[in-house]
C-alpha cells in the first residue's frame, strides 16, 4: 500500500461525509461516497445479497474506494499529491472524467484511462505546478454542472477550501495535494493528521450526466476544434486543438458572429 494511500481516504472520507440522498444528486443514495448502485455491484462480484448503503462500514467502504477508484486511477503510479486531487475527482465524478481532465492537461490521448502513456506525460512535470492547473480544470467542469446552483458550494470548498489558492492549514483539495507534493512521504508521521473542519457543505456526486446544455457560443470557447469543420478543409491542421492559436480563432468567430447578427437586427429595423 502507498504510503499515503491512508490519510488520503481520510481525507476523502470527510469530504463525502456519512448518508445523503438529496433529490438533485445524481448519485442517488449515497453513504461515505459509496452509491446504492456501486455498493449493489460490489455485492453481487462478492456473491453477497443485497443491502441498504446506508450504514455501510468505513471499513468496507475504503475496500471499495481503493478497489473501484484507488486502482483504475492508477493512485500507487502517480506522484505524490496529483495521486490525492486524481483519485477525489475520481470518487466525485467518476474514474473516466477525473482521467480525460488530466490527459487533456498533458497533452496524451483522452481516453479515459490511465496508462503508460499517461504516466510518462507526468515525469519531470512540475507536481504542485499540475495540481493548480488540475484543480483548475475540475472547477471549470464542475461549473458547468446543471446543479452547480445546488452543490456548488460545496464543491468549492472540496476542491479550493474555504480561500482559493493554496494555504497550509487549508482544507481544499489544492491544499492538501500541494501539501503532499511538497513535503517529504517517506514516513508517513510527516503527513499531518485529518481535521474535520465545521460548517463545510456536503455536496453531491458531480458526474457527465449532469452536464448543463451549452449555447452555440459557450460550445466554441470551451472547445474550439468543434469550428473546424465550418471554416474549410485549409484551416483545419491548423485549428486542430486547444492551444492559443486555436483559442484566439474560436473567440473571433464568435465576434464575426455576434457581429453579423448585430448588423442584421439593424437592417431590419
Amino acid at each position: 500500500m502507498k504510503q499515503n494511500q491512508a490519510v488520503v481516504l481520510e481525507w476523502i472520507g470527510l469530504s463525502e461525509g456519512g448518508y445523503v440522498n438529496h433529490p438533485k444528486d445524481p448519485g442517488g443514495a449515497t453513504d461515505r461516497g459509496i452509491t446504492q448502485r456501486t455498493y449493489d455491484a460490489w455485492n453481487r462480484l462478492h456473491g453477497r445479497p443485497l443491502r441498504p448503503v446506508r450504514g455501510i462500514s468505513k471499513d468496507e467502504a475504503n475496500a471499495i474506494l481503493v478497489s473501484q477508484y484507488f486502482a483504475p486511477v492508477k493512485f500507487d503510479q502517480l506522484p505524490s499529491g496529483i495521486d490525492y486531487a486524481v483519485v477525489d475527482f475520481a470518487v466525485n465524478s467518476g474514474t473516466s472524467r477525473a482521467a480525460k481532465e488530466l490527459q487533456k492537461l498533458l497533452g496524451v490521448a483522452v481516453d479515459g484511462v490511465i496508462g503508460n502513456l499517461t504516466l510518462a506525460a507526468i515525469s519531470g512535470r512540475d507536481i504542485p505546478e499540475l495540481i493548480r492547473e488540475y484543480c483548475a480544470a475540475r472547477m471549470r467542469y464542475l461549473r458547468g454542472l446543471k446543479t452547480w446552483s445546488t452543490f456548488g458550494d460545496g464543491w468549492g470548498i472540496r476542491v479550493e477550501g474555504k480561500t482559493p489558492g493554496f494555504q497550509v492549514l487549508d482544507i481544499g483539495v489544492i491544499d492538501r495535494a500541494t501539501m503532499l507534493a511538497r513535503m517529504s512521504v517517506a514516513n508517513s508521521a510527516d503527513i499531518p493528521p485529518p481535521v474535520e473542519i465545521e460548517d463545510v457543505q456536503k455536496a453531491g456526486k458531480a458526474t457527465d450526466s449532469d452536464i448543463a446544455e451549452s449555447t452555440w457560443w459557450q460550445k466554441a470557447l470551451q472547445d474550439p476544434a468543434t469550428w473546424v469543420p465550418a471554416v474549410g478543409g485549409v484551416a483545419t491542421p491548423m485549428l486542430s486543438g486547444t492551444g492559443p492559436i486555436q483559442w484566439a480563432f474560436a473567440a473571433v468567430i464568435v465576434l464575426g458572429a455576434v457581429y453579423a447578427v448585430t448588423r442584421a437586427l439593424r437592417r431590419s429595423v
